[in-house]
């Protein structure tokens, strides 16, 4: 990425919502044949949240986005645009954007929603950086929010175990300061990873019937073994790309905020790099994979915990469905 714009787009605040209900390991040993350690063992989860039934996807997002307007003190009517990365939407249409933008008095801000997979956040804050930078417009708030409980089969013990919902939000403003800010992104795709992580049923190809309901196709399917080595090299290669294009060393990096899919692939990650864990944000223990809050909702809570100062290196990266993967690189302004 070559920021030719006149300004730089620099996170001025941010928000996240977690449900109150927690959903413990021991819940599944109920009615699946798991256990506590089972789980731990091989996911690092120890707990996760839902939200009730009639919670949908903007319930989080609206919360997130509250949070961080009022962290920053601006009011929804300033906003320019808003963007929602999610692959568990309200609806099919109108676009979960829309609806946040609604509920929270977006008067004059337009918004849209980008499906991404679990790298949804780090593709849509790519894209968000671009209105800034090129002057288009001022106040961006970008949202990664899902309720992945609903795409969990909860009759797979691999799969029911791994998701829990929650919402983060990124508020983004323009600075003149090019030092500062979201300083570079690496992006990519690789569409023969489609048949190892996907959700086959919803879309065109299999419209919702009462067969694809009977089949389980509205749920998550993943291979986890060649997920997990696509994974790890996919995540591991392109922050070391980032780093190195950007002159970072290990000892550069205050965190690396890996998307929380695994215990195991984000300490494989951080070993590739040469970081250790400490600085490794981790919050997969208390919320399982969110898909796309997974990201924004560790920064968040390592910033209200004061656990970031202004001039720290921040690596962002991400692998989900597809393939998606990718970095951003910020030096943290606030």
């Amino acid at each position: 990425m070559s920021n030719k714009g006149p300004y730089n787009a620099y996170i001025s605040a941010v928000g996240h919502f977690f449900p109150d209900k927690i959903i413990p390991n021991s819940y599944y040993e109920s009615f699946l044949d798991t256990t506590d350690e089972w789980i731990k063992t091989r996911t690092g989860i120890s707990e996760r949240r839902f939200t009730e039934p009639d919670q949908p996807t903007s319930y989080m997002a609206i919360r997130a986005a509250k949070m961080a307007l009022e962290k920053r003190g601006m009011s929804a009517e300033e906003l320019d645009l808003i963007i929602v990365t999610t692959v568990t939407p309200d609806m099919m249409y109108p676009a979960t954007a829309i609806l946040v933008a609604e509920a929270i008095g977006a008067k004059k801000a337009f918004g849209f929603d980008i499906s991404a997979a679990c790298s949804g956040f780090i593709f849509g804050l790519s894209t968000a950086i671009q209105f800034i930078q090129s002057g288009a417009y001022k106040n961006v708030l970008i949202i990664g929010a899902d309720k992945m409980q609903v795409l969990a089969d909860m009759s797979d013990r691999n799969n029911c175990i791994l998701f829990g919902d929650a919402a983060a939000a990124f508020l983004l403003e323009p600075t003149e300061d090019k030092s500062i800010g979201i300083l570079d992104h690496i992006l990519h795709v690789d569409g023969s990873g489609k048949d190892f992580l996907n959700q086959p049923g919803g879309g065109s190809l299999n419209p919702a019937s009462h067969e694809t309901v009977d089949k389980k196709m509205h749920f998550v399917r993943q291979d986890g073994k060649v997920v997990f080595k696509a994974a790890v090299k996919g995540m591991a290669d392109v922050s070391v790309e980032i780093m190195e294009k950007n002159n970072l060393k290990s000892e550069d990096v205050a965190y690396l905020v890996p998307h929380q899919a695994n215990m195991r692939i984000i300490q494989a990650t951080a070993d590739r790099m040469g970081v250790s864990l400490d600085k490794v944000m981790v919050n997969i223990d208390k919320y399982g994979n969110t898909t796309s809050a997974t990201i924004p909702s560790c920064v968040s809570e390592y910033y209200y915990a004061g656990k970031l100062k202004k001039g720290d290196n921040l690596i962002l990266t991400s692998f989900g469905a597809g393939y998606t993967w990718g970095s951003v690189y910020i030096k943290w302004a606030i």
